[in-house]
């Protein structure tokens, strides 16, 4: 359970981090921030570098944050465009 939580609290910073680098953390609330630090770290562990790194919560840092800034800017750029259209 401890783990858990654990891995939440990371992903929330892996999130934070990613936002505050792209410049849209001021639009993400703390579930979204969880959320792509989640999903940024999946994809980032996956496609991009693996388990490179130094690792906290069984995610490896560096491909979890260019996982999460790269989930940010994707999700930015549809949400900005289906609110212009």
């Amino acid at each position: 359970m401890l783990h858990w939580i654990w891995v939440l609290i990371v992903g929330g910073v892996i999130g934070l981090i990613a936002g505050a680098l792209t410049g849209y953390g001021r639009s993400m609330n703390w579930i979204a921030n969880i959320v792509a630090g989640l999903v940024g770290s999946t994809l980032g562990q996956a496609l991009l570098l693996g388990e490179w790194g130094p690792q906290v919560a069984d995610m490896a840092i560096v491909s979890s944050i260019l996982g999460a800034v790269i989930l940010v800017i994707v999700v930015a750029f549809f949400v900005n465009r289906f609110r212009t259209a």
